[in-house]
């Protein structure tokens, strides 16, 4: 039985491994955002699962030999211009992260850290076991699928998202936010109504959110139960806010004197027939179980019909967290405190699709969140490319250099990793230094203002400042692309009604 049972959750998840389709991305708002709030545990990073293969000889041998490459901050400054260099891409075999060959450890790079060649090597060595188990062969490339772990990460940072807290207890850094403030019961006193996750492409679950509907039944965590081990019971969908949703035990009818809220990504709510397959007693809550004689009979009716959320939801919310940024990255971004160019910076945390950078040169409390897809962020050798200006690197601060992020940095981010700016063709009509536009304020995002060009980069990307508002140093300039929806042309606030806001003294 043991056997059988593992043969069939192999064969499960390596048919969901195989199931993959790129999806387009829209563009994101004018930026990702200066998120201000601090204090993510450090340790939580992106990972990506991937196949595994058996690690190979040269993989121990450099191991042995402690052939670990050096970190890209003690490479040589010409390390800066992966992009420009013509290194061959490669993907790491244990963590799916995209980079550079010339980044990448051991000899035959396989591996973007020593870490991920000895977490290859283990794994290999376990799926060989398991291989005998089911009575296979043993083979130079058995397979290992980490879907299980990925389940139970997201399932970690889903409930995280709910308490405040992470699995260990520590609170995370949107404590001051999410601690303390119920969405559910703020919509509820006031009848606001919550924008639903399927309006948001750039969020987990986007597109499977509409198979949530309102009446659909689950099978969930029975808390209203006197029973030493876990039950469950069935509850319906009350109502939809975000990720969270309000459900009803099936038994309650119409009082809502026991609705609770709950988490629709975290791992104790499943579709209708999970606990029959998963062999787990359905117990109706305490509170009305003297309520009908034969609950059986009564679950058969309420069933009849239902929907419920689809068998591989929690397998499609882990897909959608997987994202190519990991702990370590370097990166060139915009310098909050000089707009007008750009410093490195290396990621911190990666929390659903966001970054906490920290400035290479900053203090270990200088640190700022973007979206992965913001245009504040760019490969490194970016600036250098299409001649943006660039702080000049200095010295980590003693602080700096022993935080736990920049002992782990292993790779400069590559432009594989970055959302693609559309192309433009510098023909005909095409913008000039001194041409006069409307622009958003990089500074103050409720204005549109009247700007000027002030430098042609290359790709498509411009220089603008607003009129009224330019320093002698240009420290207040900002990079805009071509395409972006934050220039517009002249007359455009006119045309739709806007105000615009003039250059001070007009």
């Amino acid at each position: 039985q043991l056997v059988s049972a593992l043969s069939h959750k192999t064969s499960s998840l390596e048919r969901m491994e195989e199931e993959g389709d790129d999806e387009e991305e829209d563009e994101l708002d004018i930026f990702g955002g200066y998120d201000s709030f601090r204090g993510y545990n450090s340790s939580m990073g992106s990972d990506s699962s991937s196949c595994l293969d058996e690690s190979s000889d040269d993989e121990v041998a450099d191991r042995e030999a402690g052939e670990l490459r050096n970190s890209p901050v003690q490479q040589p400054s010409t390390g800066w211009l992966a992009e420009d260099s013509g290194s061959e891409p490669a993907v790491c075999e244990m963590c799916g992260i995209v980079g550079t060959r010339e980044a990448f450890f051991s000899k035959t790079k396989r591996f973007c850290s020593v870490s991920c060649s000895r977490s290859y090597s283990s794994n290999s060595k376990k799926a060989s076991i398991l291989a005998r188990l089911q009575g296979k062969p043993p083979t130079k490339k058995a397979k290992v699928l980490h879907k299980a772990a990925w389940s139970a990460k997201i399932g970690a940072f889903l409930h995280s998202q709910g308490t405040g807290h992470l699995a260990d207890g520590t609170l995370t850094g949107q404590d001051a936010l999410v601690l303390g403030f119920d969405w559910g019961k703020y919509l509820q006193e006031h009848s606001f109504k919550a924008a639903p996750v399927s309006c948001f492409k750039h969020v987990p679950l986007f597109d499977q959110w509409d198979d949530v509907v309102k009446g659909m039944k689950v099978e969930v965590l029975n808390s209203d139960a006197v029973l030493p081990s876990r039950v469950y019971w069935i509850a319906s969908v009350i109502q939809t806010v975000g990720y969270r949703a309000l459900l009803r035990y099936e038994g309650f009818e119409d009082d809502a004197g026991h609705d609770f809220w709950c988490n629709l990504g975290t791992v104790d709510i499943h579709p209708i027939g999970w606990c029959a397959i998963n062999s787990k007693i359905l117990v109706p809550p305490q509170t009305i179980h003297a309520k009908y004689t034969d609950w059986r009979s009564y679950l058969m009716k309420k069933l009849v019909g239902a929907r419920t959320i689809p068998a591989d939801f929690h397998m499609k919310m882990a897909e959608s967290m997987k994202y190519p940024f990991r702990q370590g990255m370097r990166v060139e971004v915009v310098d909050k405190n000089h707009v007008s160019r750009t410093r490195m910076a290396v990621v911190d945390t990666v929390i659903g699709g966001r970054l906490r950078l920290l400035y290479e040169d900053g203090d270990s409390d200088d640190d700022f969140w973007c979206h992965m897809w913001s245009p504040l962020i760019h490969p490194v050798g970016w600036s250098r490319r299409v001649g943006h200006s660039m702080k000049k690197s200095e010295e980590k601060r003693s602080d700096m250099a022993n935080h736990p992020t920049f002992r782990k940095i292993y790779c400069d981010a590559v432009p594989y990793l970055f959302k693609k700016v559309r192309a433009v063709y510098a023909e005909g009509g095409w913008f000039e230094e001194g041409m006069k536009l409307e622009a958003i304020d990089p500074l103050n995002l409720g204005n549109i203002c009247v700007a000027t060009v002030c430098k042609i980069l290359l790709d498509g990307y411009l220089m603008i400042s607003i009129d009224g508002a330019t320093s002698d140093d240009s420290s207040d300039w900002f990079c805009y692309h071509a395409s972006s929806h934050a220039i517009f042309p002249i007359n455009f606030c006119q045309k739709n009604n806007i105000d615009l806001t003039p250059p001070k003294g007009e």
